[in-house]
């Protein structure tokens, strides 16, 4: 009767290897499964005094989660694969949150990224400053589009010509002649700035030689003026229909050159902001006018592109005039021991007391592996391995139901001896 026990706990456990096997052939073509492994352990029922009373065996199942799988390239900028350690956190439709290396994500009718499980890739907003931390906000690549924002800040450094000729009659100068056809100036340029409602607003910069002043302290002087460019003649430049939009000063050090007064230049832009032009930059030496730095901030309206996912897990839209934005961090998770996580359905994870507690962190840092977007994580699982194991339980479970059949036949001749 032990023996034919003992064989019956080998049929059983080599039924549960070959469970096994089949589980992972099924998954072969899973994203992100992680193969398991059915381990052996020897069962005894009692020791003592030398002798041992031998039970069979059993079996026990082993995710080999920290396994890395190929990570193939896809099409889709929301596939996303983990190269290294580490797991997305998602959530099902009740907020519950899980780990995963399944990163087939594609946004569902409300623009949220679900994978192929049904889970709901998590992140943080960009704004929260919260890249590490657990993440609260479901991923949703839906947006109306770039919003306008109203230009207040730019930087114009230009060189001005030491060696210009001065304009000494204030009658010529930019300022005093709007509407006048010759007006005298010494050099010209221009900025970009967007109203309240993202319209796109010319500014031309109008740059003339004063002359120095004695002081106290002595300087070079320069006029800069600005007017909108909507206001110029058909040719454009002078006669402008309206006046100015500022006028200003800029003091030079005669020895040095350098911008001793008038940063910033500050142009209330027409149904805007005021545009403080920091020209702190601009210098007077004897070399011919340049442009070294033309910059300001504020956009027009524009459509959503697309989106685009870094290595460090930060989420980008991307938008049609070429600007980006970004709006999600998607942070990684990990436990001290991943083979140990318990597998749910759906090809998720969750942390238990022998996995450890999940531990949260971006991309690239405290030993968690990058994202790769427009990738895949395939299946570990290798087929020829699991087709010769499966020969192999297979061989085991015959040899185990054979033992089975010899302690079936001693015991027939047992019960049929005759006293």
């Amino acid at each position: 009767m032990s023996m034919m026990g003992t064989a019956v706990s080998g049929m059983l456990a080599n039924t549960n290897w070959l469970s096994s096997i089949s589980q992972n052939v099924s998954n072969a073509n899973t994203t992100g499964y992680k193969n398991a492994e059915t381990e052996f352990s020897t069962l005894v029922d009692q020791t003592g005094g030398g002798a041992e009373s031998l039970a069979g065996v059993t079996t026990s199942l082993r995710s080999l989660n920290s396994l890395q799988g190929s990570v193939v390239g896809t099409s889709t900028t929301t596939d996303l694969a983990i190269q290294g350690n580490g797991y997305f956190v998602v959530s099902d439709s009740s907020g519950a949150l899980y780990l995963t290396r399944n990163g087939s994500f594609v946004p569902d009718a409300s623009g949220n990224l679900v994978n192929s499980a049904g889970y709901y890739l998590m992140g943080n907003t960009a704004a929260s400053g919260q890249a590490d931390a657990v993440p609260t906000e479901k991923v949703n690549v839906t947006a109306s589009g770039d919003l306008p924002t109203a230009t207040t800040a730019g930087t114009l450094s230009v060189n001005l010509p030491s060696t210009a000729t001065a304009v000494t009659t204030a009658a010529d100068l930019p300022s005093a002649n709007p509407t006048a056809a010759n007006v005298s100036y010494t050099d010209e340029t221009s900025v970009t700035a967007y109203d309240n409602l993202g319209g796109a607003h010319t500014i031309n910069v109008y740059l003339t030689n004063t002359g120095p002043i004695a002081g106290p302290p002595a300087a070079d002087t320069w006029q800069i003026t600005a007017y909108d460019a909507a206001d110029a003649a058909a040719g454009g430049g002078f006669p402008y229909s309206a006046g100015p939009l500022s006028t200003e000063t800029l003091n030079f050090s005669p020895t040095s050159g350098t911008l001793t007064s008038g940063s910033p230049f500050n142009i209330p832009i027409p149904n805007g902001q005021t545009l403080a032009l920091d020209v702190s930059g601009t210098t007077q030496l004897a070399s011919s006018f340049s442009v070294n730095t033309n910059t300001t901030n504020g956009n027009a309206p524009s459509s959503l592109k697309g989106v685009t996912i870094s290595s460090n897990g930060t989420l980008d839209f991307q938008y049609s005039d070429g600007a980006s934005n970004a709006a999600y961090d998607i942070p990684l998770a990990n436990v001290a021991s991943p083979d140990n996580l318990t597998s749910l359905n759906g090809n998720v994870y969750q942390s238990n007391q022998n996995s450890g507690s999940i531990v949260y962190g971006t991309a690239g840092t405290g030993g968690l592996g990058t994202i790769v977007s427009s990738s895949l994580e395939d299946s570990t699982v290798d087929l020829a391995t699991e087709l010769t194991q499966m020969i192999e339980a297979q061989s085991a479970y015959q040899a185990n139901s054979k033992v089975f059949q010899t302690g079936a036949d001693l015991l027939q001749i047992l019960n049929g001896l005759k006293a």
